[in-house]
């Protein structure tokens, strides 16, 4: 693996891939139907770059949600910096700027041999590609006693939208000295370092707020992402709050009794004034329904198409595919999501096919002011998505880069919602 600065990325963009193309792609005759069943960060990269780059496919998006709030940035709102309104986007500009289909309903089944969607309101839309962006699902009977109602009561959020709401509530009315108890997941589940980055924000929240409280993450895994980069500033921002107990010290999470909001682990129970429970993952619930995920619970694909493994012609991005060295993160799904419509585009219009620049860049924050960043590219090797570049922050780096990083993070996600949304 070669290590580069963020700078070498700078050629890699969606744009810059948009206008090599675009001359390229506007050769086919027929009007082909590609339905693209998810409208998050994925599913509407997909929609959007098709309908830009070729004027002679169809693209329909189905999606029930009206808006769509970024699970990314989420912990800003539950430290109480930011409003869950500045992280919620809406499909208008996909529809009117780009001509696309917008279907506010639910994808009820697929026929992958009759080429049909099924909606929940009866309708039925045939389609000449399919692209399928079904996000997570929670893995049930992972943790006895955590089912529907245990969530309203132990939200995940992991999902942002009302789940965060709700525990950006229970934080506020918190007593101070009361614990906050976040459970963490096994891998994989999605955005490796989002856990430690809301226990950090939440720390940050304690501190102006509730000095006395205290952090407690339950594991299930005996190492985490960037673990070097989070402990190192737990102990410079927030001595003695933040505890983190991994999987071989407790036994893991086996249970939660919502009665008195307690944590069970192997050997131990714990009393929580507010518990944050993030389950065990797998591709979403359409996935699964429709023959895209193999034993398990992910799905396989075609690492240069992003075309199943499972079911020729339906195509997946985003977090419910298996990625090899790709994390499960909002942007991947995006680079995913260009990759794959560029294939789709060529396929259909029997344009030439160029190779995908496939990679990851994100803002994790430590704190409000201090945050750390990466860049990371890969290809296809062998039937796999394997790393070939890498830029990481480094625990050494100064309070300036810091500062400098989380602010630019700010900027990043206006660039990058607006890449997707229009």
């Amino acid at each position: 693996m070669k290590s580069s600065t963020r700078r070498e990325f700078g050629c890699l963009t969606g744009a810059a891939l948009l206008t090599a193309l675009r001359p390229r792609l506007a050769l086919g005759q027929a009007k082909a139907r590609v339905i693209v069943i998810g409208g998050g960060i994925g599913g509407a990269t997909v929609a959007k770059y098709l309908a830009a780059s070729v004027t002679t496919i169809d693209v329909t998006l189905v999606e029930p949600r009206r808006v769509y709030t970024t699970c990314f940035f989420s912990n800003l709102h539950l430290a109480g910096l930011r409003p869950l309104e500045q992280l919620t986007h809406g499909y208008e500009a996909l529809a009117k700027q780009y001509g696309i289909t917008v279907v506010h309903e639910s994808a009820e089944t697929i026929d992958p041999s009759a080429k049909t969607v099924t909606l929940n309101n009866g309708s039925k839309l045939s389609y000449d590609r399919l692209v399928v962006a079904p996000g997570i699902a929670f893995r049930g009977g992972a943790i006895e006693g955590y089912d529907e109602a245990a969530i309203e009561i132990m939200p995940h959020a992991w999902n942002a939208g009302p789940q965060t709401r709700l525990l950006r509530q229970q934080l506020e009315s918190m007593e101070d000295g009361g614990l906050f108890v976040l459970v963490a997941p096994p891998n994989p589940f999605r955005c490796p370092p989002a856990p430690y980055e809301r226990a950090s924000l939440i720390a940050s929240y304690f501190q102006r707020s509730k000095p006395k409280a205290k952090i407690l993450i339950l594991d299930a895994k005996d190492s985490f992402n960037a673990q070097d980069l989070f402990q190192d500033a737990w102990n410079r921002h927030y001595p003695g709050m933040i505890e983190w107990l991994p999987a071989q010290f407790t036994g893991g999470v086996t249970a939660v009794d919502t009665k008195t909001r307690s944590v069970i682990t192997a050997g131990e129970t714990f009393k929580a004034a507010v518990a944050n429970v993030i389950p065990a993952q797998m591709a979403g619930r359409l996935a699964h329904q429709a023959g895209l995920a193999n034993q398990s619970g992910w799905c396989p694909v075609d690492p240069v198409t992003f075309e199943s493994a499972l079911q020729p012609g339906v195509h997946l991005v985003g977090d419910a595919i298996i990625g090899g060295d790709m994390p499960k993160s909002a942007f991947c799904a995006n680079s995913q999501a260009k990759a794959c419509a560029f294939a789709i585009a060529a396929d259909l219009t029997g344009s030439t096919r160029f190779p995908a620049h496939l990679f990851n860049t994100c803002y994790t924050y430590l704190a409000p002011d201090d945050a750390f960043s990466n860049a990371i590219s890969f290809q296809p090797v062998d039937g796999k998505l394997k790393t070939v570049l890498s830029f990481v922050s480094k625990v050494e780096e100064s309070a300036d880069i810091r500062r400098l990083a989380a602010r630019a993070a700010e900027g990043w996600y206006d660039a990058f919602t607006h890449d997707v949304f229009g």
